[in-house]
């Protein structure tokens, strides 16, 4: 109610009583106008709608998903909450569905940015061939991410420019200078006014040096996609294509608040 409405005095909507203290019922988790009775649920329209699991357990189960590196599965919240499987699984959902609400920021990503893509789930088809990037078993994925900085991730129908560039312009400054890998898809990048510079994998480049202030290079985004896909791999197992999006948004909130790790649940609490 405090966190919701700024404390337990309000207008009321209903009778328009002015700074009316609102009281809680016992029995029920809403407030009511002592005037006209009028209710109001705090919990209305947020990831706890009509929820019957205490309010406590939710809570203890976000601080689960800041304090961790590789992300909480359904069994463990299970574990932790004393809650059936299938509440759990809905609490981890609705909580990576919060996260992408906190993670919000204003502005765009700037001053040296990375961009890679990867490759989720299932067996790679035709490998070997150079065809394997566009099989129909594997979600394609990709992040960009500034050099000591926040991030953006995003699932993508393939690694074709028209799927890659409109999200590049959408979150990337103009002029900023972006680091990628050999992708062809990349090549319209100076055009639309970045500094791009590539690095061949294929070849057995990692970096290339231009300058003591400039080296190209996607390590700190390769980075991001161990630890992802190791997660994934531990700690989840496998993931669906349909909820992919849900659990990039959740290790991308945790990256981009890497600096303040007691800070990240009162972001999630404030998103309610």
């Amino acid at each position: 109610m405090t966190v919701r409405f700024g404390g337990t005095k309000l207008d009321c909507p209903s009778c328009g009583t002015v700074g009316v203290q609102f009281h809680k019922l016992s029995e029920r988790r809403v407030y009511a106008c002592p005037d006209c009775l009028f209710q109001i649920a705090p919990t209305a329209n947020t990831i706890l709608h009509d929820t019957r699991t205490p309010l406590v357990s939710w809570f203890y189960a976000m601080y689960l998903f800041c304090t961790t590196r590789h992300g909480v599965s359904g069994k463990e919240l299970q574990r932790q909450l004393g809650v059936t499987y299938k509440t759990a699984y809905r609490i981890g959902m609705q909580i990576r569905k919060l996260t992408e609400k906190a993670d919000s920021f204003a502005g765009l990503l700037s001053g040296h940015v990375e961009i890679d893509e990867a490759y989720m789930g299932g067996r790679a088809v035709g490998a070997g061939t150079g065809q394997w990037r566009s099989a129909p078993n594997k979600t394609t994925v990709m992040a960009i991410m500034e050099r000591k900085g926040r991030m953006v991730a995003r699932v993508v129908p393939n690694v074709r420019t028209v799927s890659l560039r409109p999200i590049v312009l959408e979150n990337v400054a103009p002029g900023t200078t972006v680091s990628t890998d050999e992708l062809r898809s990349y090549g319209l990048l100076t055009k639309d006014g970045y500094r791009h510079g590539r690095v061949n994998h294929k070849a057995g480049e990692y970096a290339r040096y231009v300058c003591k202030s400039l080296t190209f290079h996607t390590n700190t985004v390769e980075g991001f996609w161990r630890l992802f896909k190791a997660s994934v791999r531990s700690t989840h197992v496998s993931i669906s294509p349909k909820h992919t999006q849900r659990y990039l948004n959740e290790f991308a909130f945790r990256v981009n608040h890497r600096e303040r790790v007691n800070g990240m649940f009162d972001l999630l609490v404030g998103a309610l």
